[in-house]
């Protein structure tokens, strides 16, 4: 049967040089930046792509949609088929993918070479990021596992801080084709970096794809961790994903759009930097904290009233939470599963990318369907139904113990 790899802390006997590790780790990190990126770059550009391929917004919502759900798909798939291959191959095939299918996007003569682009993407991204979740394991010596792991998944979080900021901002000067030039730019250099500083990362320990559904079953704390998941990011990309048309039809200067989502991405990494202060000893506190924001800045920004200090505002509460969101749940996946990292975060994997298809694809339904600001109700509710998940757990004694391995 097709296999995939389980990596353990200290399993490697062919551990690269500490700096080398340092090295790959820097060159997965810039991966997993550009995948991120391109796919959530048209959250900022939906309006002037749905208007230069004559398709409606809610429409255009199917280019965050498709890669999610693929993504989802892909993230065990791609995990279970590459099990024997090694990792630095997959990864580096996976980056080149990204940046040939965002160079495509950038040529495209009609919505449809769009979306098959960006299907591509999805099997990037769900590859990729499965894969990098229990990399670092492979890379450094194990007392820096734990730094090096917030370093990679660091690049997700950037992703929204500089990435789709940029990419909108270069959208908005010189076209929504050349934002998706550069990002494709950005991952032929990934792939570059990725061969040029990667070691082998030989297959080692493996599980069958049968395996798979036996690290979710009986693990309580991983179950909590992807239903709270699922919640949270449908509910935040349920209404992020159209984040530009609500604020046009609020009144906001399209032109001030860019700026507030940066604004938005700054607010984001010191989240990412706040919660990760929290989660080695509150944890539960700082999901259910999560929830409590999301949902509020999503009521909070159905009052701004057409101002844009008062938008922007709203926003910087919303992507202060929105940036806890990765080094938290991550967090709380790893803790759940230490023995079966890559397993698991495959599942994870899984669940966020379905989450982020599920949000754009109902959200663009919504906008369609109800109205353009329908999404911030709906969306506030699922953040905050993720309260329920957390006060029905507890912290067991084999959680515990499991945290005593990170």
């Amino acid at each position: 049967m097709t296999s995939v790899e389980i990596p353990t802390p200290g399993s490697a006997a062919g551990q690269p040089s500490p700096l080398r590790g340092w090295l790959a780790v820097l060159a997965v990190t810039l991966g997993i930046f550009a995948l991120m990126t391109s796919e959530l770059l048209p959250v900022g550009l939906l309006t002037p792509i749905g208007s230069a391929l004559q398709v409606s917004e809610g429409t255009a919502g199917l280019m965050v949609t498709v890669p999610g759900l693929v993504a989802a798909i892909s993230a065990p798939l791609v995990t279970v088929a590459t099990g024997r291959i090694d990792r630095r191959i997959v990864l580096a095939v996976l980056t080149g993918l990204v940046g040939a299918a965002n160079l495509a996007s950038a040529f495209a003569s009609s919505f449809a070479i769009v979306l098959t682009a960006r299907f591509l993407i999805g099997i990037s991204v769900g590859g990729f990021w499965a894969l990098a979740g229990g990399i670092a394991v492979r890379l450094v010596p194990e007392r820096h596992i734990p730094r090096a792991t917030a370093v990679i998944f660091g690049g997700v979080e950037t992703a929204s801080v500089l990435g789709v900021p940029a990419g909108t901002l270069i959208g908005d000067h010189s076209g929504w084709r050349t934002a998706f030039a550069a990002v494709g730019i950005l991952g032929l250099l990934s792939l570059a970096c990725m061969v040029c500083l990667m070691p082998k990362v030989p297959a080692e320990r493996t599980i069958g794809l049968a395996g798979l559904p036996k690290v979710i079953r009986g693990n309580a704390g991983l179950r909590a961790g992807i239903a709270m998941t699922f919640l949270v990011i449908t509910g935040h990309f349920l209404a992020y994903t159209f984040v530009r048309p609500i604020l046009q039809e609020d009144g906001v200067d399209g032109s001030m759009i860019g700026t507030m989502l940066l604004a938005f991405g700054v607010a984001g990494l010191c989240g990412n930097f706040v919660a990760g202060a929290l989660v080695a000893k509150r944890l539960r506190q700082t999901v259910a904290g999560i929830s409590l924001v999301l949902a509020s800045a999503m009521v909070l920004l159905l009052a701004s009233g057409g101002s844009a200090f008062t938008a922007g505002a709203v926003l910087l509460l919303w992507g202060l939470g929105y940036g806890a969101v990765p080094v938290t749940f991550q967090t709380w996946i790893l803790k759940a599963a230490p023995d079966a990292t890559e397993a698991a975060s495959s599942l994870y994997v899984s669940t966020f990318n379905l989450s982020i298809a599920l949000g754009a694809f109902f959200g663009g339904l919504a906008v369609d369907g109800l109205t353009t600001t329908s999404v911030l109700w709906i969306g506030a509710a699922l953040a905050a139904l993720t309260l329920l998940v957390v006060s029905g757990t507890r912290d067991s004694v084999s959680l515990r113990e499991r945290e005593a391995h990170l």
